[in-house]
């Protein structure tokens, strides 16, 4: 095998194990870049500005909203995010729920307000989710069971379960990384960057914590090994050109 091939072989599985490592650490390092890249402005500076910014901002306001969600426990939500996952026996999670709620509210600050359509929302809400671990023996929902015992289970079967639950409330300071449109009639209108909005309930810091995962040493192993995969690649071309 020549040496080169060999280089880029191994440069290529390095590379590889890195991606997978990352993805496997739960990171979400594109959505941290874009919201962490972008500059902040207030809701007023947006509406003063003369020239619309050229890239997507980090808007900084409070949520207003006429008709929010209401939940069991009267928590007031503008979206509402809940994934509801089993592992049958020696296979891969399966989603037997998936909600997606929202309600169109206004990001406002005491200089003015621009609306917003969490449905066009990047995922994941950059929010502390609410995390449930167990088995099939402890889901109760009708819907929840009918769809296990369609994977070929039962509530007895004790598979592993999980749901994750995300939410905004009317009561959060959000930031959201949002392009900026002139209107027809001349005012500023805020629309999905590519990808849609990334909405965050959190400061920057905090969300930067939640989009890096909660296995940040895969995180950095996998940027490593990539890391490590592309020089030996380099490597190998640069020493096959000198030799």
């Amino acid at each position: 095998m020549p040496p080169l091939f060999q280089f880029l072989l191994a440069g290529t599985a390095l590379v590889v194990a890195g991606v997978v490592a990352i993805r496997v650490s739960g990171a979400e390092p594109r959505l941290a870049r874009r919201l962490a890249g972008a500059r902040q402005l207030r809701v007023g500076d947006v509406l003063a500005a003369t020239v619309m910014p050229a890239r997507p901002i980090r808007i900084v306001g409070r949520i207003r909203c006429p008709r929010p969600i209401v939940t069991d426990r009267d928590e007031r939500l503008v979206a509402f995010h809940r994934d509801v996952q089993v592992r049958p026996p020696g296979g891969r999670w399966r989603s037997i729920e998936r909600i997606r709620e929202s309600r169109g509210f206004e990001l406002w600050d005491h200089d003015g307000s621009m609306p917003v359509d969490p449905a066009l929302a990047a995922e994941p809400l950059v929010v502390i989710p609410h995390v449930w671990r167990g088995t099939t023996a402890e889901l109760t929902q009708e819907g929840h069971l009918a769809a296990v015992a369609r994977l070929g289970g039962s509530r007895e079967s004790g598979w592993p379960a999980r749901s994750v639950t995300r939410m905004v409330s009317v009561v959060e300071r959000l930031l959201v990384l949002a392009s900026v449109q002139r209107g027809a009639d001349g005012s500023a209108t805020l629309v999905p960057p590519p990808g849609g909005f990334v909405i965050a309930g959190v400061d920057l810091d905090d969300a930067m914590r939640l989009l890096g995962g909660n296995r940040r040493w895969l995180l950095l192993a996998g940027y490593v090994l990539a890391v490590m995969g592309g020089l030996v690649g380099v490597g190998g071309v640069i020493g096959s050109i000198v030799r």
